[in-house]
Order: C-alpha cells, then sequence, then structure tokens
C-alpha cells in the first residue's frame, strides 16, 4: 500500500507529478522522516518550513499513524506552505508487541515496520532527492539513505546534552556482543554541565534491563553511519557541548552536529480565534503579573496531584492561567498515544469551589492554549513547566524563567540543565512519594515572582532571548549552519551523487 501523500494545504489524496510531464525543472527534494508526538512533529515542521522557504528545497515530511492524534497532527501540519507535501505512513501492525511494553519500546518497532514503506515512498518519488533526515527515533533508516545514494541526517528535536547521553551509551559498551548491556556510570558527567545523576537520566537510560535500552544502544551505535545531526538549539544555550561537538568533528571523532535551533512553533492563523477567552483574559491583567503553568501534550498529573497543585497556586497570591488536562489514574505520567473522547472534561478534576475562589485571579482552561501566544504575550511573567524541550525553547525564545517540573522522557535531564547550567528555573522539591505539596508550589511561585533569585532568572531569560533571536538573525550561527548543510545537499547533486534504485 502507498502513502497517502498530500499538499500542506489541502486535506484531499493527490498522486505526485509523472516524470513523463513537461514541467520545469525539479527542486531537489529532501525528505523528513518523523516519528509520532508533537514534541517531534512540531520542530520538524519549522525545519521543513526553513528548508522550503530560505533554501528552495521540494520538501516531503512523512509521518506515521497509529500513535498519535490526528487532530493534533493536522493542527501542526496545517501551518506549512504548499510547497511541503505530507506523506503518511501505511499502518503497521503492532498487536504482536506484549500488552505492558513501554511506549519508548513501541516507537522504534513502529519505525523498523515501516521502513519499507519509506522506502517505495522514496523510490517513487520523482525528482532528485538532496538528503534524508530522520528524527531521533528512526537511525534505522540510515542504511536506506546509503542504499539509495543520499546523504543520511539525524534531526534532534531534543538538546545537545542527549546526543551526548547517546554516546556515552556507544562508549561504555565499547565491543560488548550484542545482548550484553551495562548501565551508564552514575554520576553521567556532560561537556560543561552538570554530572548527571541517575534519577535525572532519560526514561529508558537508567537500567539495563529495561526492554527500550537495548534499542537505544543499537540506535546510538548506528550513529557513526550519520553524515551529519540536526540538533534543534542553539550555541549560547549549549556552549560546552557545542564547542566539544564541533572540535570531535574536526578531528574526525564524530559526525558534524549542526545546532540550527530554536524552532519555535509559528502560530497558525485560526488559534486565536480557538482559544480567544484565554487571550482576552490576559490582556487584563497587568505586565509581569502571570503564571502560567502547563505540562505539554502528554503530560498527566495524578489526581492528588492535581489538587496539590490547586491549592499552591491559590496559596501564592499570584494569578495564573493554568492549562488543565486529564489526571493519569495508573500513576504514568505519560499520556501519548492516549487519545481522549471529547466527553472527558478535566476541569472537572479540579477541587470543589476552585474555580469559584479563583475566579478573578486564575483562569483554568481545558486541554490547549496556543503556547506561543501565551509565552510571548506581556502579562506572562514566569512559566511552570514540564521542561519538553519544546516547551522550554519556546520559554526562553519568550525570555520567560521556569519553575521546572519534569514528568517523563529526558524532561529530568533537560530540568538539570536549565536549574544548574542556564540558570533560568528553579525546581521544588517533591516528597519521597514523588509529590510536589502545596507548600512547594506556592513558596516556588513566590520566588519566582517575588525572589532575588527569581529576579536573577528573569535577567538570565531576557539574556537568552536575545541570544536566541541572534542564532536566526542574518548573520547567525544557526542561519549560517542550516546553510551550510544546505549547500552541502545542493553540492553533493552537482557532483553527480543522486539517489539509485
Amino acid at each position: 500500500m502507498a502513502a497517502t501523500t498530500t499538499g500542506a494545504s489541502d486535506t484531499s489524496s493527490m498522486e505526485l507529478p509523472s516524470p513523463a510531464c513537461t514541467e520545469p525543472p525539479k527542486r531537489p527534494r529532501v525528505v523528513l522522516f518523523v516519528s509520532p508526538g508533537a514534541g517531534h512533529l512540531i520542530p520538524l515542521v519549522e525545519l521543513a518550513r526553513r528548508l522550503a522557504t530560505d533554501h528552495g528545497f521540494a520538501v516531503t515530511l512523512v509521518t506515521q499513524s497509529g500513535l498519535s492524534d490526528p487532530a493534533t497532527d493536522a493542527a501542526v501540519l496545517s501551518s506549512l506552505p504548499a510547497s511541503v507535501l505530507t506523506a503518511v505512513l501505511p499502518a503497521v501492525a503492532l498487536d504482536d508487541l506484549p500488552a505492558d511494553i513501554g511506549f519508548g519500546t513501541v516507537m522504534f518497532e513502529l519505525v523498523r515496520r515501516s521502513l519499507p514503506h519509506l522506502r517505495a515512498l522514496m523510490v517513487d518519488s520523482v525528482g532528485p532527492t538532496a538528503a534524508l533526515a530522520t528524527d531521533f527515533f528512526g537511525t534505522e533508516a540510515l542504511p536506506l539513505a546509503a542504499e539509495l545514494g543520499v546523504p543520511g541526517y539525524v534531526f534532534f528535536p531534543n538538546s545537545f546534552a542527549l546526543i551526548s547521553v547517546m554516546r556515552h551509551l556507544v562508549e561504555v559498551h565499547g565491543d560488548d556482543a550484542p545482548g550484553e548491556y551495562r548501565d551508564l556510570p552514575d554520576p553521567l558527567p556532560l561537556p560543561g554541565g552538570p554530572l548527571l545523576r541517575q534519577a535525572d537520566l532519560p526514561d529508558g537510560f537508567r537500567d539495563r534491563t529495561d526492554p527500550v535500552y537495548a534499542y537505544l544502544v543499537e540506535e546510538a551505535r548506528r550513529y557513526v553511519r550519520a553524515d551529519g545531526f540536526l540538533v534543534n538549539s542553539f550555541e549560547e544555550l549549549e556552549t560546552a557541548m557545542a564547542e566539544s561537538f564541533r572540535r570531535d568533528a574536526e578531528d574526525c571523532a564524530f559526525p558534524p552536529v549542526y545546532p540550527v535551533g530554536p524552532f519555535v512553533r509559528s502560530s497558525s492563523g485560526d488559534e486565536a480565534t480557538k482559544e480567544s477567552a484565554c487571550l482576552e483574559w490576559l490582556d487584563r491583567q497587568p505586565a509581569d503579573s502571570v503564571v502560567y503553568v502547563s505540562f505539554g501534550t502528554g503530560g498527566a498529573l495524578s489526581v492528588e496531584q492535581t489538587t496539590e497543585l490547586a491549592a499552591g497556586l491559590e496559596a501564592s497570591g499570584h494569578r495564573f492561567l493554568w492549562v488543565v488536562r486529564m489526571p493519569n489514574l495508573d500513576g504514568n505520567p505519560c499520556a501519548l498515544g492516549t487519545i481522549r473522547g471529547d466527553e472527558d472534561d478535566p476541569l472537572a478534576w479540579l477541587p470543589e469551589g476552585f474555580l469559584e475562589r479563583m475566579r478573578g485571579r486564575g483562569f483554568a482552561v481545558a486541554a490547549w492554549v496556543p503556547q506561543v501566544r501565551v509565552l510571548s504575550h506581556p502579562a506572562t511573567a514566569a512559566f511552570v513547566s514540564h521542561c519538553g524541550w519544546n516547551s522550554t525553547l519556546e520559554s526562553v525564545a519568550a525570555g520567560v524563567p521556569m519553575v521546572a517540573w519534569p514528568l517523563y522522557a529526558e524532561q529530568k535531564m533537560n530540568a538539570a540543565i536549565l536549574t544548574e547550567v542556564t540558570g533560568v528555573a528553579l525546581r521544588p522539591a517533591a516528597r519521597g512519594d514523588g509529590i510536589v505539596a502545596r507548600g512547594e508550589v506556592a513558596e516556588a511561585v513566590r520566588e519566582l515572582m517575588e525572589g532575588e533569585k527569581g529576579s536573577a532568572m528573569r535577567r538570565r531569560a531576557r539574556e537568552l532571548q536575545e541570544a536566541a533571536d541572534r542564532a536566526w538573525s542574518p548573520e547567525g550561527s544557526s542561519r549560517r549552519a542550516l546553510g551550510e548543510v544546505a549547500a552541502k545537499w545542493k553540492a553533493a547533486l552537482l557532483n553527480g551523487n543522486g539517489p539509485s534504485t
């Protein structure tokens, strides 16, 4: 079954042009292969936009079905220019996997089983293919790029720090035989960064007996096959790590790593209309007075934690805008892959009388707000965040400091970097059972909004905001880096290197 390919601006299926048609010369095509999840899709959409509008590539953004919310994906994809095609690969069977298998393992298996469909799409594509770039979960596609004679790149929607952790996996295992796995050191040093404690390592990296650990080791071993890496970060945010990777590339110790971020989601035209109530509420608030609270598209607090957070926000005395999502009832803070029904009302899980007591000072919204607009609003002063990398970059780009409240994936590592290295976040302490009590919530909010530490973090956040702006200025480091990669891809085509079938 062939992939369904559409233009970014329509929703109907359409065929790729026939090679026999009389048309102007084809623009070189870049294929971007993305695994499920808004955290992966959002930055790749922005990369696709840059490649199409700034560098003249025809871009095909390839997605997979089955593990993400189609409505969320459609909303993200709706902002793409017409020069970017989107292709959805056919669904693959996953029902043979154990019922209790982790989400990360499912993601790796989905990618592996989808590769024949990706190959068919690339072989059938019309016009020269300049490169294949796959995200973090998709390095099994690198041999396909080599087979077809195109450069194979890995796009990291995360930070330099996560690539560094992946490299440590390879170093720890050396020439060990397949099936022999070792734990990472505890603590784990990162270049210029914190000593990562085991508890702050990303999910799947903490225990060699975790089924996903084997996938991560093999994924990392394939990195040497990449022609390069694109990372959604910028030099000033992770200075020491960016410099470390630059030196390693010069010494041929690792493929080149290009900082091309921050990629912050472009707002689609209807977002303000869809959530005009929260924006209108912000318009009525004083400047720098509102604490924005959100745990991302996949974050799910427990019922008890939701109650403690509500009580803490109430006790803090500060204005707040809270994006409330359905709580988890099974102890799993990650709701990725779970599609809620329209009948679910997360606001019904708030403490009794809370909304009435907070009327005028707090505003609770079910499920979603236009986050980029909210963070850039003059009333927004602080962000209680799960520290997902997209949200982190959106906060940095808006110059808003954070209360770091990580839940899953690599968020604890991000929180460690934001608090211990970049200095734009503080982290409330959790109890032994993992709950952040109401007193800790209130104290963290007050410190960030009123205290000396909060004042220093606001200054640092403004400095990083200016650095993020510089990175994509006409002579900025990220703009230059992506331009260098684009020039390499075009030069390879001019020199006769192209896809073979």
